[in-house]
């Protein structure tokens, strides 16, 4: 059984930043790759950046790439999104989640709105 809980979103003006958290509670974050997610009005559930455990990789997606980092704090069993240079197209609701070795979401926290707006 895993918890997430993402907190940090809100309101933020273009070219700003942006710290998103996820507490983790009930495993390791060893067990798991913790992933962030991202859905825009109209558009997909996205995945937007994940640092896996299993095989030392960080991965981003094209239009964050450059702008944004993921990072964990294992003691606070906490995982990071830092938000930099935003635009107005990275408004979305924020979601991590749990993916097992296989691939598969084992757990989604509820979200967390960001907006980029003047």
């Amino acid at each position: 059984q895993l918890q997430l809980v993402e907190s940090g979103g809100g309101l933020v003006q273009p070219g700003g930043s942006l710290r998103l958290s996820c507490a983790v509670s009930g495993a390791s974050l060893d067990y798991y790759t913790i992933g962030w997610f991202r859905q825009a009005p109209g558009k997909k559930r996205e995945g937007v950046s994940c640092d896996s455990s299993s095989d030392g990789g960080v991965y981003y997606a094209d239009s964050v790439k450059g702008r944004f980092t993921i990072s964990r704090d294992n003691a606070k069993k906490t995982v990071y999104l830092q938000m930099n240079s935003m635009t107005t197209d990275d408004t979305a609701v924020y979601y991590c989640a749990a993916v097992t070795a296989r691939g598969t979401v084992a757990y989604w926290g509820q979200g967390t709105q960001v907006t980029v707006s003047s």
